[in-house]
């Protein structure tokens, strides 16, 4: 077999490979664990009986500052955190890209910024992003009681990176939660993600 032929077949393999690892919408959401940046193990179990939200971040994405900055994003976490949501915020920067932090640069971001996270979470190898199939920051997911996945897609329906657009986007998270906490279907269970691209090991 020729070399070309090989490199050609081998990356097919690979991509192949992160498409299986794509999760379905109404399923079982994968379990996973993680170490929090008070270096305890968090477990996506541990939450059973909770809705979940997952949320993708990068701190320095232009995407992320803007629902950052403009309060966006806190304002949501405080608001289902106080209804007894779990928000978990996931980095998969690896180490040396961008986005990658410490866990004291992640507990002072989160002061900094006022955010109300339940856990940051780390994910250096970036094989939890991949078994989730995040391709974005953000990326947003919501896991209902039962531990089904019933939302993943973008935060909202304004692919931008301007904070004015803020107002005038649909915002699925806020609306797919609505729904779950009122005992309806969402109606936009899977939309495109937009943001900068998940920074993962290479």
């Amino acid at each position: 077999m020729k070399v070309k032929q090989y490199l050609s077949l081998a990356a097919l393999a690979f991509i192949s490979c992160f498409a299986r690892a794509e999760i379905h919408i109404d399923a079982i959401a994968p379990n996973f664990s993680l170490t929090n940046e008070q270096g305890q193990t968090v477990s996506l179990s541990d939450y059973q009986g909770k809705y979940v939200v997952l949320e993708w971040t990068n701190h320095q994405c232009p995407y992320v500052e803007k629902h950052y900055n403009s309060g966006n994003m806190q304002s949501l976490q405080k608001k289902y955190t106080d209804d007894g949501v779990v928000w978990l915020s996931i980095i998969s920067s690896a180490p040396g890209k961008q986005g990658h932090v410490s866990s004291n640069q992640a507990i002072e971001l989160t002061q900094s910024r006022n955010a109300a996270p339940t856990h940051v979470l780390f994910d250096p190898s970036g094989n939890v992003g991949k078994l989730y199939g995040a391709k974005t920051t953000p990326h947003m997911y919501i896991i209902d009681k039962q531990g089904k996945l019933r939302y993943a897609g973008g935060i909202d329906s304004i692919k931008s990176a301007n904070p004015a657009d803020i107002k005038k986007a649909v915002n699925y998270v806020e609306q797919g939660l609505s729904a779950l906490m009122s005992g309806q279907t969402i109606s936009n269970k899977l939309t495109p993600p937009y943001g900068c691209s998940v920074k993962y090991k290479s």
